[in-house]
């Protein structure tokens, strides 16, 4: 019989069970904090139908579909978690209460070319604040407070979140005489930070061939430096007269002024004029996330305002601001350059051995070691005791009990700290309360 190679698909992470523990944590870590503003979860399918799917995609994103058919259906797994949100949403419109506060972490997938970092099956984390017809522009101020608390809860210190509006960037391009290539110059400025300011010039002389005069307003908007406030300062001293201007720094003063008042430290967040996000939907706040000791890795988190969510869908102006963490590339990464440890190979907290061949005792104090909460594993094979006690330290598990003949008799089980080496004699309540509270 010929042997198949055990081979995982080019683009798809595997992880070995102490490195999903850790992953299992860090997306426990991130319900919890999505949790704790109020957040509710829902989970659409991975698969849904190539039509619902397709609505609004195209380009480079249609490129990437991973799209088959299955009878008379045509069928796409996921590319993310906003087209399908989109879709629940117009679902079940007269079903949920607004604001819509949702969040989702899933697996979406995307046929792009796989690279190191970069996967085709990934885990997203997203929440977003639907509104129905209007949403309070101080939504968008606690969208960077949920990834502040997020990226705390997770152990990260040093991070920054970049925040601009694609109003003031819409209401120059106008008041610059390019709107109509404005899409097309938001994407480039996207880029600034991966290709520099002058390739990026080089890009609107030769291919936009836009006019030196734009292309230096534009720039030197661009560039635009200072604190938080001195920023502001020169946005409105820029001396440009156009509507969708002004009414982009209000809103990002008001964005900063709430920021503020939910104790997010101003070193924590910065405006960053050259913050455009490449999705067209975008229409006012965006944000990018930043590790400051690692820029060159990219943003680990982004997001922003949108005016109308499901607009392929149902006739009801929806607009929302959400934000997603790209949750396999980022834990790739934390665990690459060392920021987390994989220092844990198992859940249990015990591992039960038995010294005689009646488990019967075994299985008693397992049973009410697991009612008081108290993750336990008991060891069944029949190895020699030190084969017993070498499994528990490979898998970290952090205290053995013995039972053997004298711990049946007295009544006392013999614990073991695996880190410290030490054991003691004590009564399984004893036991319990020294596991639970220490």
């Amino acid at each position: 019989m010929n042997k198949v190679q055990p081979k995982t698909l080019s683009g798809f992470m595997e992880l070995l069970p102490n490195e999903q523990v850790l992953f299992n944590q860090m997306i426990d870590k991130i319900r919890n904090s999505y949790e704790k503003f109020g957040f509710l979860p829902i989970d659409t399918p991975v698969i849904e139908s190539s039509k619902v799917l397709l609505a609004k995609a195209g380009g480079e994103t249609e490129k990437q579909l991973y799209s088959f058919t299955k009878g008379d259906s045509n069928l796409t797994l996921r590319f993310d978690l906003t087209v399908p949100l989109a879709k629940y949403v117009a679902e079940y419109y007269n079903q949920i209460t607004f604001p819509f506060r949702r969040y989702q972490i899933g697996k979406v997938y995307r046929g792009e070319r796989a690279q190191r970092g970069r996967f085709r099956e990934f885990y997203q984390c997203d929440i977003d604040i639907i509104g129905d017809g209007e949403l309070n522009i101080i939504n968008d101020a606690e969208i960077p407070c949920v990834m502040y608390e997020t990226f705390k809860s997770l152990g990260l210190e040093n991070f920054s979140i970049h925040i601009n509006n694609r109003k003031i960037l819409n209401g120059l391009f106008e008041a610059a005489g390019v709107k109509e290539k404005s899409v097309d110059i938001m994407r480039t400025i996207d880029k600034i930070e991966k290709i520099g300011k002058e390739t990026v010039i080089k890009i609107f002389k030769d291919d936009y061939n836009m006019e030196e005069k734009s292309i230096e307003k534009i720039v030197s908007f661009i560039e635009i430096s200072g604190t938080t406030d001195e920023k502001l300062e020169k946005l409105e001293n820029l001396g440009i007269d156009n509507e969708l201007y002004k009414k982009g720094i209000e809103e990002l003063k008001e964005v900063v002024k709430y920021i503020r008042l939910f104790n997010i430290p101003d070193e924590s967040f910065e405006i960053d004029l050259s913050i455009a996000r490449g999705l067209d939907y975008y229409t006012g706040t965006v944000y990018e996330t930043f590790l400051n000791d690692y820029k060159s890795i990219g943003s680990i988190c982004s997001g922003g305002r949108y005016n109308d969510l499901a607009e392929y869908y149902i006739d009801k102006q929806l607009p929302g601001v959400g934000m997603s963490i790209g949750l396999t590339r980022l834990f790739f990464i934390l665990n690459d350059i060392g920021l987390i440890k994989i220092d844990k190979k198992s859940i249990s907290d015990v591992l039960v051995i038995s010294m005689v061949e009646d488990l019967n005792k075994s299985i008693e104090v397992a049973n009410k070691l697991r009612k008081s909460g108290i993750n336990t594993q008991i060891y069944f094979d029949n190895k020699k005791i030190k084969s017993k006690f070498k499994y528990a330290d490979r898998l970290n598990i952090p205290y053995v009990i013995v039972i053997g003949e004298d711990e049946i008799k007295s009544g006392l089980l013999t614990l073991k700290n695996m880190q410290e080496g030490t054991q003691e004699q004590l009564e399984i309540e004893k036991i319990i309360d020294k596991l639970l509270f220490e």
